[in-house]
């Protein structure tokens, strides 16, 4: 199962590699790595989503190249075969985020999990918490691409055309509809020609938890008609919430391997 309970971490912490995976939208003047130091669920290590993702580009959170992210998860202490549940404290649910990352670079999805409901959860039913940095002993990660999860820009506009794969945005829906304008500046308003719109946080409860197997079911079938389409994309503003919609749905389609476009409206949206 992709989330791991609150009950199970508590019980297993030092079974599992964790990750804290916060990451605040620019406008909000958090830094999760300042928060992270502040407090942390016990052997937690942090997970820079800025940091982590490709440099010199303009474009937020893309995926770095192989070798970059060998080098990062070596120095995180993490090896092939570990169990990794990442959280966050987020109101994107950023941890999805580094999930993502980890399948796409082909680490077990059996071993990748996200914390439900994450810090918050854990803080209201006063978990242990710690300022104490883990001290972390390098590995030798080896990983690959599985070049066939990620979209970019050609790809979706050739599927305009060909229709091949859904796209569905996890923004608001009144930035999908174009009628506020784009938090990042250099962006017009509006959507991706015939995709669809499910905004991320109608899969989340107020506690931060998913919302039920049942309760998504319903909001995915909304959208598109049934829960068994494998030839799904998920889109958003930088590619964060994106993964919160892929990961909701393969709570319920455990055949669909989780698809995003990388570039999102940060690249689709450029004037």
């Amino acid at each position: 199962m992709t989330l791991i309970e609150t009950e199970w971490l508590e019980k297993n912490l030092d079974k599992v590699k964790i990750i804290d995976c916060s990451w605040h939208m620019p406008q909000t003047k958090r830094d999760g790595y300042e928060e992270y130091k502040l407090q942390h669920i016990p052997n937690a290590i942090f997970f820079d989503l800025d940091n982590n993702s490709k440099k010199n580009i303009n474009l937020p959170h893309m995926l770095v190249d192989k070798n970059d992210w060998e080098k990062i998860v070596s120095e995180m202490g993490i090896n092939k075969n570990d169990k990794i549940v990442v959280y966050d404290n987020s109101d994107v649910i950023s941890s999805c985020r580094c999930w993502f990352n980890f399948i796409y670079f082909g680490h077990d999805p059996n071993l990748i999990h996200v914390l439900n409901g994450g810090l918050n959860k854990w803080l209201k039913e006063k978990r242990e918490i710690t300022k104490d940095i883990p001290y972390i002993e390098t590995s030798n990660y080896e990983s690959f691409e599985m070049k066939e999860l990620v979209k970019d820009k050609s790809s979706i506009n050739e599927n305009i055309k060909s229709k091949k794969f859904k796209v569905i945005d996890a923004r608001s829906k009144d930035r999908f509809l174009g009628k506020v304008p784009e938090p990042r500046k250099g962006l017009r308003s509006g959507k991706i020609e015939n995709s669809f719109c499910i905004p991320f946080n109608y899969c989340i409860n107020e506690n931060k938890t998913f919302k039920s197997k049942n309760e998504l079911e319903k909001i995915f079938e909304s959208c598109l008609g049934n829960i068994n389409e494998k030839s799904i994309v998920f889109s958003c503003g930088s590619g964060v919430t994106a993964c919160v919609l892929a990961l909701a749905y393969s709570l319920i389609n455990d055949k669909y391997q989780p698809s995003i476009y990388d570039g999102s409206w940060a690249e689709y949206g450029i004037i």
